[in-house]
C-alpha cells in the first residue's frame, strides 16, 4: 500500500508493512526513483520513505537550501513519518552528506546507518588520500556544476545534463535541471550560509558503507573505512560498480542490506 503526503511542500511516498522505518535520501543528479530497486526489495518487511531533496524536484521553482534548513526539513519528515520510534536511514552522494548531519545533530532519532558511496569526504585524512589527479578532478567536476547553477536556464541545464552523462549517472535527462547543483555552488562560494559548519561523520550508530570501487576516486579515505570495520555492528563493503552501487548491483546490494538489517 502507498501512502502520499506533504510535508514542508515536499512530496513524500511511503511504502510497504513494518514495524520500523527506512528513510531513503538521493544525492545529485537523481530524485526519490533511483530506490525503486531498494523499496521493492525492502517493503515487504519494511515502511519505506522517499522523496526528492528540497531544490530537487524539476517540477517545482528554482531555489537553494541552505545547511540548517536542509537538515530541518529532514528532520520534519523523519519526525512526521515516525514519530514515535528511530529510524533507519538510506542515504547516497549529497542524500549522504546532509543525512550524516542530521545523524550528527540528532542523534537519538536514528537506529542505523547505511551509507552509499560517501564516506569522511571532509575530513583531513581524505583530503590527504587523494592524488593530485583526483583532488583535480573533483574539482573539475564540481566547479561546471556550480558554474552551472549560477548561469541556470537552459544553458546551465545542458551543462548539467552533459555532466550527468559523462559520469553515466541513471537518472531520466528529463529529470535533471542546473536547479539540483545548488550544493556545489554552496560548496565552492560560501553562498546561503556555507557549508562549513558541517560535521565529519563519526557515526554514533551501527553503520554499514557500501561503495563502489571502479570509480577515479574515492570519497572516503582508507583509515575511516579501517575504523568502521573496526566498530561492533558496523561494516564497510566493496562493490564492483561505480558512483551508483544500489543500482547497478541492485540485487547483491539489497541483500547485503537486508542480511546487515536482520543483524542483532
Amino acid at each position: 500500500m502507498q501512502q502520499n503526503i506533504v510535508i514542508d511542500g515536499i512530496d513524500v511516498i511511503i511504502e510497504g508493512e513494518g514495524e520500523r522505518t527506512v528513510v531513503m535520501l538521493h544525492g545529485w543528479p537523481d530524485t526519490y526513483r533511483v530506490w525503486d530497486a531498494q523499496v521493492a526489495a525492502l517493503q515487504a518487511h519494511y515502511r519505506c520513505v522517499r522523496f526528492t531533496l528540497p531544490g530537487f524536484d524539476a517540477r517545482k521553482p528554482r531555489r537553494a537550501y541552505g545547511l540548517d534548513e536542509m537538515v530541518a526539513t529532514i528532520a520534519n519528515i523523519v519526525n512526521a513519518v515516525s514519530p514515535d520510534d528511530k529510524v533507519i536511514l538510506l542515504v547516497h552522494d549529497w542524500g549522504a552528506a546532509f543525512g550524516y548531519q542530521f545523524c550528527a545533530r540528532y542523534p537519538h532519532r536514528v537506529e542505523r546507518l547505511v551509507g552509499v558511496d560517501i564516506g569522511d569526504t571532509g575530513s583531513p585524512q581524505f583530503f590527504q588520500s587523494l592524488t593530485w589527479k583526483a583532488k583535480l578532478g573533483i574539482a573539475g567536476y564540481q566547479l561546471i556544476l556550480a558554474l552551472a547553477w549560477k548561469l541556470g536556464g537552459r544553458l546551465g541545464t545542458r551543462m548539467t545534463r552533459g555532466m550527468a552523462r559523462l559520469l553515466r549517472a541513471p537518472s531520466e535527462p528529463q529529470t535533471i535541471t542546473s536547479d539540483m547543483n545548488f550544493p556545489y555552488y554552496i560548496t565552492w562560494t560560501g553562498a546561503y550560509g556555507s557549508y562549513r559548519q558541517m560535521q565529519v561523520l563519526e557515526p554514533q550508530c551501527p553503520m554499514l558503507f557500501i561503495y563502489g570501487r571502479k570509480k577515479p576516486f574515492m570519497f572516503h579515505s582508507p583509515q575511516w573505512a579501517q575504523r568502521l570495520n573496526e566498530r561492533p555492528g558496523s561494516q564497510a563493503l566493496a562493490f564492483d560498480a561505480d558512483h551508483w552501487p544500489m543500482v547497478r548491483q541492485s540485487q547483491a546490494f539489497n541483500a547485503a542490506v537486508l542480511q546487515w538489517l536482520a543483524q542483532p
